[in-house]
């Protein structure tokens, strides 16, 4: 499933629903990058207004040889690895370069940055395992720098001029990629630590407080560098475990001879603690061929050059180098609908216009073809304990994630009931494994018509209109809702609007399929 692209049940009636919808408009290398682009204009602002004092012509050079370095290292790269350069990494990895070092004019300052982004532009390629990054390659970058004693990075967007944008940006990042928990373990532990210090410094607690957010890169080093993707774990209680260990190794002073405290130091350990707890290298998928499930959705199949390891109900993300610039990036995540250990890798996808490059890239594959997969993750897995009983509510291709659920096995011995909302008949995918499935489906259809035979029938409130299903409704369906986990899969507007009625309809514990699509 392609979560910004899938069919809505009803208009968002919510702030969140609405912010998904428009942020799922954009993968988040492009909104990394114009929160970035933002934040340094807002810099060279701020220095014009005499908030920051480097100076118009340090700053404008400093942010030159940043982007130009990293752009043209990554490309020479590219070229010598042969393979296809990312060019918006590169400018994202050039503009956090920008906000580590200190912007100078100085002939030595100015190689150490310099080096800076050329030494992170080369671990992406160096420092990688099956083609993900081991470390953060502007924090690896950095790091390396300051051993040469050429320059050293001072993380200057920590200052308080900084903090009036830089707060709104760094929280609509961890909202997009929901790690805004995350982020909070880091930030909670982090700032306990170090105010503690400043308070036996004599320091007030509002005060050590302010200290420590406006004046040290906590909010820069949470939200840009540690819950960068490709660098994590892929699960999410890993997730925290590592924002925790982070925020002391962070906050906490230390030495080991070369090698002292320091937010890039703190970060590598951070990434090699991720990498050895479970980190997964990228895949060559060879691609074997599609089949039609609806008018409007397709199930693509891909061979991988080896086994893929995951869990029913996750999710996984492919380089299609081949899409053409279309302003939201050539990654793109997908539900898996096959079963763990299957000889193919399956997703299921809206192909309906107005389509992406990305999606255009993949109805242009042909058998024997090869994309990447960079990366599995998610927690939208079923409880461990098969006693749990579970409603799985679909809306549209949201039923992807359930399929994989499906095949596998891990809903036979299960209490579940499987909901599924679409807008007509024709549109109702997977309806032979559904039928087949053993498990209790419901389908109800916007436009009151009948679904596919052996599929039982629940009818819609107002045929022909939305289909949104409230929560009283709801209730009336699965009358045992308060006792269930309940998993929602679907559009980011589906989401909200479908999470609110379970909550109404008395659901306890609810779960969302809301993917970043990095």
């Amino acid at each position: 499933m392609s979560p910004v692209e899938t069919p809505q049940t009803g208009p968002a009636s919510s702030l969140a629903g609405r912010i998904d919808t428009a942020l799922g408009r954009f993968t988040m290398y492009r909104l990394i990058l114009v929160v970035l682009a933002v934040l340094a204009a807002y810099s060279l602002l701020l220095d014009v207004l005499g908030w920051l004092t480097f100076g118009i012509p340090q700053m404008l050079a400093h942010l030159a040889l940043c982007l130009g370095v990293t752009y043209a290292a990554n490309r020479a790269l590219a070229a010598l690895f042969r393979i296809n350069p990312h060019s918006e990494s590169s400018l994202i990895t050039g503009l956090l370069l920008y906000f580590l070092f200190w912007p100078s004019l100085q002939p030595m300052d100015l190689a150490g940055v310099a080096l800076a982004c050329v030494l992170a532009s080369a671990s992406k390629y160096a420092l990688a395992w099956r083609g993900r990054h081991i470390f953060n390659p502007a924090a690896a970058g950095a790091f390396a720098t300051g051993l040469t004693g050429l320059n050293i990075a001072t993380w200057w967007a920590a200052t308080p001029a900084m903090i009036w944008l830089l707060v709104p940006g760094v929280l609509l990042i961890l909202y997009r990629t929901r790690k805004v928990l995350m982020a909070a373990v880091f930030t909670v532990v982090a700032t306990a630590i170090i105010t503690l210090e400043l308070l036996r410094s004599g320091m007030t607690a509002g005060m050590g407080v302010w200290q420590t957010l406006a004046q040290r890169p906590v909010l820069f080093f949470v939200g840009f560098m540690l819950t960068e993707p490709l660098t994590l774990p892929p699960r999410r209680r890993q997730q925290l475990a590592l924002a925790a260990v982070a925020g002391v190794l962070f906050a906490v002073p230390w030495n080991l001879g070369i090698v002292a405290n320091s937010p890039e130091a703190a970060l590598l350990a951070g990434n090699l603690l991720a990498f050895l707890g479970g980190q997964r290298g990228a895949v060559k998928l060879r691609f074997a061929g599609t089949r039609p499930l609806t008018p409007t959705t397709a199930e693509f199949s891909f061979e991988p050059a080896r086994p893929v390891r995951f869990i029913p109900g996750q999710y996984m993300e492919l380089d299609l180098p081949q899409a053409r610039p279309d302003g939201k990036g050539r990654r793109r995540v997908f539900s898996l609908t096959g079963s763990p250990g299957g000889r193919l890798v399956k997703f299921g996808v809206r192909t309906a216009g107005p389509l992406s490059a990305a999606k255009e890239a993949l109805l242009a594959l042909r058998p024997g073809d090869e994309v990447t997969a960079t990366a599995v993750g998610g927690d939208f897995v079923l409880p461990r304990d098969p006693r749990r009983p579970v409603l799985l509510i679909a809306a549209g291709i949201g039923i992807t994630p359930f399929m994989s659920q499906l095949s596998s096995g891990g809903l036979r011995e299960r209490d579940a009931v499987l909901l599924f909302l679409a807008r007509s008949t024709d549109e109702v995918a997977y309806a032979d494994e559904l039928r087949t499935s053993g498990v209790r489906v419901l389908v109800r259809l916007a436009d009151g018509s009948e679904p596919p035979t052996g599929l039982a029938s629940v009818a819609a409130a107002n045929p022909g209109a939305s289909g949104r299903l409230d929560g009283q409704a709801l209730a009336a369906l699965v009358p045992d809702i308060a006792r269930r986990d309940v998993y929602v899969s679907g559009s980011p507007a589906s989401v909200a609007s479908l999470r609110r009625a379970s909550r109404r309809a008395g659901a306890r514990r609810v779960r969302t399929d809301s993917f970043a699509g990095y």
